[in-house]
């Protein structure tokens, strides 16, 4: 067994981690490319922990142009174990009001204009994401929310839009004919990445708006957005201390720790020898 070191993604309005000891901002160096920023090292409660703000500290980055694949590159560096999102959503459902935490279970990608993967030519290889979330990870996320007291919904599908701009009527219809529950633009394909280095993922969606479907409703716009994740940021941080407090002493191992065992196609022999490198650290902490 190995020690939590847990990762987490700050979405919109979430941009540290107040309380951490130790807090100290590092620069981590990808080959993927150039994180979202520096990663926040800390601890909490003897759980190390590394905070990354996705858009950037003064929300620099529109969800097409952030660089999921070195941001996951850095986490895993970083040594995490386990990676928590956080980010703001619209709700494709009545029943899901704006001030909801939604704990995602599964996706829809409609994403286009961003790479998706770490294999490719010279070395491919496919994953599991009929599961894409972390069931033991996700649970803890609820326990803490409930606990913050957070109105809290367990399981929702999440829709992955490409953005920036916020869906048409029609659009949002379509979605909600498909049974999602929430839409955002940053989920993916951040949550493949993160299977891919064989981390653990679990998504907290905080519902913002209602998105575009309901008839006669004002459309969706910044300030609106902005208004609720001000009322509810200390409720996404409270929960994110109290679900780093209540982790088992030992971690156990999961299965997602060794994603790739069955994944990789490309034998050794057949290998681009500049993908090794790659691999060694998409393997790192096994």
């Amino acid at each position: 067994m190995k020690p939590w070191v847990v990762g987490i993604i700050g979405g919109s309005g979430l941009y540290d981690i107040p309380g951490l000891e130790g807090p100290e901002w590092k620069t981590i160096e990808c080959a993927s490319g150039c994180p979202s920023d520096a990663l926040l090292f800390g601890s909490l409660a003897g759980v190390e922990v590394r905070f990354l703000p996705r858009h950037g500290r003064g929300h620099r980055l529109s969800p097409t142009d952030i660089d999921a694949r070195a941001n996951i590159e850095a986490l895993k560096r970083a040594g995490c174990t386990d990676i928590v999102s956080v980010a703001a959503v619209g709700s494709l459902r009545e029943d899901l009001p704006p001030g909801t935490f939604v704990v995602v279970d599964q996706y829809i990608d409609c994403t286009f204009a961003r790479p998706k993967s770490y294999f490719g030519p010279g070395l491919v290889a496919h994953v599991s994401m009929a599961d894409p979330v972390c069931p033991r990870l996700s649970g803890f996320v609820v326990q803490a929310a409930r606990s913050a007291g957070a109105p809290t919904v367990d399981n929702g599908t999440y829709l992955a839009m490409e953005g920036p701009q916020f869906s048409t009527r029609a659009e949002s219809e379509l979605y909600r004919s498909w049974d999602c529950s929430v839409i955002g633009m940053t989920g993916m394909p951040e949550a493949k990445l993160a299977r891919e280095a064989e981390l653990p993922y679990a998504s907290l969606a905080m519902v913002t708006d209602f998105d575009a479907w309901r008839a006669g409703a004002a459309a969706v716009q910044v300030s609106d957005i902005l208004s609720v994740l001000n009322d509810n940021a200390h409720l996404a941080r409270d929960t994110l201390v109290r679900l780093i407090q209540a982790l088992p002493p030992a971690r156990e191992a999961s299965p997602i720790d060794r994603s790739l065992d069955q994944a990789i196609v490309t034998p050794p022999s057949a290998r681009d020898p500049a993908a090794a490198e790659r691999l060694a650290w998409l393997l790192k902490g096994r």
